[in-house]
């Protein structure tokens, strides 16, 4: 158990076929945050970081079914941002109190921000058959369908 000190609004799994790997949480504050779940220390929790994101209430995040370290996040402000996460050099290390396992996290990097409404994003959907492809819904009584490309580079 963890406090995320906002409202969490979503969370997301990078993949459900396969073992625990990372999550995203996204909150009421601008922010969200990437937890790597493979090392659990025993009073640190998870490894994680936080990512200030589109001056508003970050309303999803849902990752690339192609590749699991893209991710979107949906904004508040109508803003639909693409990430890379990075694994570190080395996942888990010591602590430095009593020298147990603790995992570290990565980094994220910013690819791609447009915003594509004046209301927030609330539905978001990649596409299983075509990288890239996705549908969204916002609050301004749209149905969106949107192409994101040169994926593959990353």
């Amino acid at each position: 158990e963890t406090n995320c000190n906002n409202g969490v609004t979503s969370i997301e799994f990078d993949r459900d076929d396969i073992e625990m790997n990372k999550m995203v949480v996204t909150t009421l504050e601008s922010k969200f945050r990437c937890y790597d779940l493979r090392t659990q220390h025993k009073t640190d929790g998870f490894a994680f970081l936080s990512e200030r994101s589109h001056r508003s209430t970050v309303w999803l995040a849902k990752h690339l079914p192609q590749n699991r370290d893209i991710f979107m996040t949906g904004g508040g402000n109508g803003g639909f941002n693409v990430y890379k996460y990075h694994y570190p050099r080395k996942r888990v290390d010591k602590h430095k109190e009593d020298q147990a396992p603790i995992g570290v996290v990565g980094s994220v990097e910013l690819l791609n921000s447009r915003v594509v409404s004046t209301q927030p994003i609330v539905s978001f959907d990649w596409s299983p058959d075509r990288e890239g492809l996705a549908s969204m819904c916002c609050l301004d009584q749209t149905l969106r369908v949107y192409i994101v490309t040169n994926l593959d580079k990353y």
